[in-house]
């Protein structure tokens, strides 16, 4: 199944997703829209992150060039954050929300393998290395993701009796 990311924001996409995946299975399912908002760009490329770039088909690569390309008029540094609006589903259609951030700027040289999107451009605060560079328990930790899903673990350890 394929879920339209057609919403106004991140939490409209995110609650799409997961009560979509929720009643077709039956289960608490989590849904999420990320993005990635730079200061310069007036928070762009944001909801549109997966989509930022004019050229048909175009590969990550190709959104991280256009990326450096928009912000070559402005001065460095360039401060943005990754942003991740978390929503957890319920089957009686009851369903919660977790926001999670993680902030640094965008660097005009790529570094790193890991990762995907704009991460080898992204050197994340406080860490003299890009989410690209970081290993991949250290990103998921500190990641927007991974800041959400750690919001949401209360709620899921209650829902699921783990406490």
């Amino acid at each position: 199944m394929q879920v339209e990311e057609d919403g106004v924001d991140y939490y409209e996409n995110a609650l799409k997703k997961a009560r979509a995946y929720c009643q077709s299975s039956g289960l608490i399912t989590l849904g999420d829209d990320s993005g990635l908002e730079v200061d310069a760009l007036y928070g762009a490329p944001g909801l549109h992150s997966a989509r930022y770039s004019p050229k048909p088909g175009a590969t990550d690569a190709d959104r991280r060039a256009y990326l450096l390309q928009q912000l070559a008029n402005y001065p460095q540094p360039w401060p943005a954050h990754f942003h991740c609006t978390l929503v957890v589903a319920l089957p009686d259609g009851n369903h919660y929300t977790y926001i999670g951030d993680c902030y640094g700027e965008i660097i005009p040289e790529e570094r790193g393998q890991q990762g995907f999107g704009y991460d080898p451009i992204f050197l994340v605060d406080g860490r003299e290395k890009t989410m690209a560079e970081l290993p991949e328990e250290e990103k998921n930790r500190i990641s927007h993701r991974g800041r959400a899903v750690l919001a949401a673990l209360p709620t899921l350890e209650k829902i699921l009796k783990l406490e």
